[in-house]
């Protein structure tokens, strides 16, 4: 295939990938108010929140269906990545990219769940222990603070699998992740500042443990993917 076709191929997969996300957000669409509810809780429920403008209340709605919309289509669009990537891959290296979905899926909504669960209680409590004064929030700002959060923080623990499927086609080794655990922690560092929402060392601590065990789960996957892409290549020699 020329390099337009391989671009005209990309451009059929991200529309249909699109489409999949649209469809999620219409199902989300429905379920959105019970689940704004529930994301309320960390806070003491949705009757502590305020909109202080008319639109706040729908722009809050259709985030929340963006998010929950984008999990629902989640193995929809990493299929359609993956088979993209596959084309230049062996059947048998296609097989396992489709094995990789439902844990590329598991994972993110892993990382979902950690954001929520433990990143999202502790910023709150630092944000509103800081000057010991009672704070009113808004519905907008609480909703933009912690999709934000849950869906960096849930794209982070996609790493593994990256790593996995870049050295499975042999772009990276677990020497070079091995040799390079320096460098990983200062950009672990630098995104952590970037992605939490405070600067302080506890919610700092916070993300890059997680992340740095992650990337070591890392290592332990491309040496795994390095050995079996060597085994394969033993074979066919």
């Amino acid at each position: 295939m020329s390099i337009w076709e391989h671009l005209e191929e990309l451009r059929q997969v991200l529309l249909r990938a699109l489409i999949g996300l649209l469809l999620g957000v219409v199902v989300a669409f429905f379920f959105a108010k019970p689940l704004i509810t529930w994301l309320a809780l960390p806070v003491g429920g949705i009757e502590r929140l305020q909109a202080v403008e008319v639109t706040e209340s729908i722009g809050v709605y259709m985030r929340v269906s963006l998010l929950a919309g984008l999990i629902l289509a989640l193995p929809w669009i990493f299929f359609q990545l993956f088979s993209f990537i596959g084309q230049g891959l062996t059947e048998k290296e296609r097989k396992y990219l489709l094995i990789a979905i439902p844990f590329a899926t598991l994972l993110f909504a892993g990382g979902a769940a950690f954001a929520y669960l433990v990143m999202l209680p502790s910023s709150l409590k630092f944000f509103q222990d800081l000057l010991q004064i009672q704070t009113t929030l808004r519905i907008r700002s609480y909703f933009d603070f912690m999709t934000n959060l849950v869906f960096w923080i849930a794209l982070s623990f996609e790493i593994p699998l990256i790593v996995f499927i870049l050295s499975r086609v042999g772009l990276v080794n677990a020497e070079i992740l091995r040799k390079g655990w320096r460098i990983a922690i200062v950009v672990i560092a630098v995104l952590a500042a970037l992605i939490t929402p405070t600067a302080d060392p506890v919610n700092m601590a916070i993300f890059m443990l997680p992340l740095f065990a992650l990337y070591l789960l890392s290592i332990g996957l491309a040496a795994l993917a390095g050995k079996q892409r060597q085994q394969a290549a033993g074979k066919e020699n």
